[in-house]
């Protein structure tokens, strides 16, 4: 009975003790959620909201920056201006086709003709579609209007109102696709500005480097003997050789 006893006063101690230690563990974890609790509301008040304006001009600065700095890295004066001279040549080109190209030199004589060229191209051609487009949207309004056996173009006499809505439609889909061609031809000279710009300033194409393509004759195989020269077993062919010094 007296070991029985003493066994339980012993366990009883021990289970206050934890009880204890649980117990100021606890309290120490409230107090630090408290203290933290404390200093983020302490920052947060300290901390200004940023205004749309501030924002403005701290993105401002940061673009400013980046004209002058890559990857924390100043640039210098050479990488500044071959930059400056890219961007000229493209943003020419896109206000006035050919302007960069004549800003780039090289072969502007010959590539400027070319713009305009297919820009005059696509404006005829244009024109045709919409002319043939509203021939026949013309005869349609008037069919509608007036009375489906009267005829108003005498080029048109044999269609039908099904054949007039399907060449209408035909007409509207080429002209509006003129318009994207167009439209990408005068992007396309916007992106040949901004090549021709970047490899005239940003890579040394020079003589190191020269590539020559000459005519020559080549073993006839069995898929090639069908030419005139099958005779003789060979079959002309084109040779690229390229030089580097």
């Amino acid at each position: 009975m007296r070991h029985f006893l003493t066994l339980f006063l012993f366990f009883s101690s021990l289970f206050l003790l934890q009880a204890q230690e649980q117990k100021v563990a606890t309290d120490s974890l409230q107090s630090k959620l408290q203290v933290a609790d404390s200093i983020a509301r302490a920052v947060q008040d300290t901390v200004k909201k940023e205004t749309r304006e501030e924002r403005k001009a701290r993105e401002r600065a940061e673009k400013e920056r980046a004209k002058y700095y890559y990857k924390d890295i100043k640039k210098d004066s050479a990488r500044l201006e071959i930059e400056h001279l890219s961007d000229v040549a493209w943003k020419r080109s896109l206000m006035l086709p050919g302007w960069g190209q004549y800003t780039n030199k090289g072969l502007w004589w010959i590539k400027v003709p070319i713009i305009y060229g297919g820009l005059a191209t696509g404006y005829f051609v244009f024109d045709y579609w919409q002319w043939y487009y509203k021939k026949f949207l013309d005869e349609l309004e008037y069919r509608i209007s007036v009375n489906d056996s009267d005829k108003l173009d005498p080029d048109l006499l044999n269609f039908s109102t099904t054949g007039l809505v399907t060449y209408k439609d035909y007409g509207r889909r080429n002209r509006d696709l003129t318009i994207l061609i167009t439209a990408g031809w005068w992007g396309l000279n916007v992106i040949e500005a901004y090549v021709d710009s970047m490899l005239k300033n940003r890579w040394n194409i020079g003589r190191d480097m020269t590539m020559k393509v000459s005519p020559t004759f080549l073993p006839s195989t069995g898929y090639a003997s069908s030419n005139v020269l099958s005779g003789y077993r060979i079959t002309p062919g084109i040779k690229l050789t390229m030089n580097i010094n």
